[in-house]
């Protein structure tokens, strides 16, 4: 997944940024309210994890500020305010979900593939189809029954590409899912991703197709 965590606690904020990356996912973190506003108005994620109490402008104002715009990525908001007018108050505009500080990592991680499954129309972290499988919560795909042994920059754009199937992805578009600010990947490191990939994938249902010009299309066919 490729995630943004707002949040001025950088203590709080350093943990749950290593455990995301840890897991296999694209992170990044902003501490100010206001500058996680501009960023959103020139940026994708496939979600957002906010605090509430932030400097430069607050998290219900980001949030409501998002969907004044038509900006419908899911957000989860992970606040200390846990009573129940400040939920209703987080959920009316426009939050898709809402877990109260502390909290257990699992159930974070587990509510922010549950948002990303639902944008997705998915019920369920198991991708099927053919020989190939896909367990999005253990990381682990098999073509029959055999592990394939993905490095986790390829476990990020199977999962992209799962996300989008039957859609052109440009290069830029693959890199922005996949990768951090900090990294500035070049085309060329997209490029030999894919093809390692596509590697891995071969005598499963899941093709990547470049589209001269325009990007890559993955398809799976369930015969």
């Amino acid at each position: 997944m490729r995630m943004l965590l707002v949040e001025d606690n950088n203590d709080l904020a350093e943990m749950i940024v290593d455990r995301f990356r840890a897991d296999g996912h694209a992170m990044d973190h902003e501490v100010d309210g206001s500058q996680a506003e501009q960023l959103l108005r020139h940026s994708r994620f496939d979600i957002i994890i906010l605090d509430i109490n932030l400097p430069g402008m607050s998290g219900y104002d980001v949030l409501r500020t998002m969907r004044a715009r038509g900006d419908a990525t899911p957000v989860l908001v992970l606040t200390a305010r846990s009573e129940i007018d400040d939920r209703i108050i987080g959920l009316d505009t426009g939050a898709d979900d809402y877990l109260v500080k502390p909290f257990d990592y699992g159930e974070l991680a587990a509510r922010c593939r549950a948002l990303v499954r639902r944008r997705a129309g998915e019920a369920s972290n198991n991708f099927l189809c053919g020989n190939l499988q896909y367990d999005r919560g253990a990381k682990r795909a098999t073509v029959d029954g055999v592990d394939l042994e993905l490095r986790q920059r390829e476990i990020q754009l199977l999962e992209a590409f799962l996300g989008s199937l039957g859609k052109v992805l440009s290069k830029e578009e693959v890199a922005d899912k996949i990768y951090r600010f900090d990294e500035a990947p070049s085309l060329n490191a997209v490029e030999q991703a894919v093809t390692r990939l596509r590697r891995k994938l071969k005598g499963s249902p899941l093709t990547i197709r470049t589209i001269r010009g325009l990007g890559y299309i993955a398809n799976a066919r369930d015969d």
